[in-house]
């Protein structure tokens, strides 16, 4: 597959007018879910100075303040690739009254133009399977986390039981393609969508690779038979 970020930036550019509609109807509504479960993980230090990555259209920015409030946060910063998809972002954050508060900017997870220790979170919600180079990404979260810092890695993953796997794949080949180009008129984006959610690493492998970067407490949470995994790490 080709990870690179024009072709990224470019997929995520032709199906940003229709993505949210797409996330709710795709997952069943369950994504907003386990981006909930993400929230819960969060350090206990207040206020928070964070990160999301892959922001897409601020859908997780907006849901934390939405969960946790305004005042747990000193700024929120949302950084994408597709500038449609921030485009659509600012919509929903100015929409809100709250710009002063969360800042979107085009920003590559492997080259992140923030200083060390910027940050007390990093997040990323199924964003992570679409970076070339991983090492690298996870590399920068931790050179941006300060001591005392988390980052939060919300990913698809395989189901273990047999059963619920093969209709797990049953769904990402057949059926979330044939919607997912329905609806967007982008067959080929949701056919890469299955495509790299099966092509990504497995729970063990990814975690080390979190441990690989640095990361200590390197532990995941698995939602919904194991549909989707939320992988913490921190930075002592």
């Amino acid at each position: 597959m080709d990870k690179s970020r024009h072709t990224i930036a470019g997929m995520f550019n032709r199906i940003a007018a229709r993505y949210d509609l797409l996330n709710r109807v795709l997952s069943m509504g369950l994504d907003i879910r386990w981006r909930h479960n993400m929230f819960r993980l969060f350090p206990a230090k207040r206020p928070l100075r964070v990160l999301d990555m892959a922001t897409g259209t601020a859908d997780v920015p907006l849901m934390m303040v939405d969960q946790l409030g305004k005042d747990v946060f000193t700024h929120i910063v949302g950084g994408d690739i597709s500038d449609q998809m921030l485009e659509v972002g600012r919509h929903k954050v100015n929409a809100r009254g709250l710009d002063g508060l969360i800042r979107l900017e085009n920003a590559d997870a492997t080259q992140l133009e923030f200083l060390d220790d910027s940050f007390d979170v990093v997040t990323i919600a199924f964003g992570i399977r679409n970076v070339a180079h991983v090492d690298k990404a996870l590399a920068e979260f931790f050179r941006v986390l300060s001591p005392g810092g988390r980052v939060l890695i919300l990913e698809f993953s395989m189901p273990q039981n047999a059963v619920i796997r093969w209709g797990y794949l049953m769904y990402f080949r057949h059926v979330l393609p044939w919607v997912g180009g329905l609806i967007s008129k982008d067959q080929d984006a949701y056919r890469y969508l299955n495509r790299s959610v099966e092509g990504f690493h497995d729970r063990g492998d990814f975690a080390q690779l979190m441990s690989d970067a640095g990361f200590d407490q390197v532990h995941w949470e698995s939602y919904c038979f194991g549909v989707a995994s939320v992988y913490v790490g921190d930075k002592n």
